[in-house]
């Protein structure tokens, strides 16, 4: 997996997951400092910024949006989206960020 592919599924994870009580409230404050950390990043695309106050959750649209950016190379970007997984989806993304580099 890419790290633009894990920043997508953390997207979509962090938009659809409905988790209850103390972990619910971890995903979603976990999404919301991935949806800041994106916007800050992308501050000069406004698609970006509509998309993420619409929630979208439509991969195929998020790749058109983050694929001709450098936000795979983002360390923080890419620790946020690894971090929503580990709790939104437990289990099914292992990630390695060794060979990641800060933007």
């Amino acid at each position: 997996m890419s790290n633009v592919e894990l920043v997508v599924a953390a997207l979509v994870a962090g938009a659809t997951a409905v988790p209850e009580g103390a972990d619910g409230e971890a995903v979603r404050g976990s999404y919301t400092a991935l949806k800041g950390a994106l916007s800050h990043e992308l501050a000069e695309r406004p698609e970006v910024h509509a998309a993420l106050e619409a929630e979208v959750t439509d991969p195929v649209y998020w790749h058109k949006v983050l694929d001709d950016t450098d936000i795979g190379e983002d360390v923080a970007v890419t620790e946020l989206a690894q971090h929503l997984l580990s709790i939104a989806e437990p289990g099914k993304y292992n990630v390695d960020l060794r060979e990641a580099k800060s933007a």
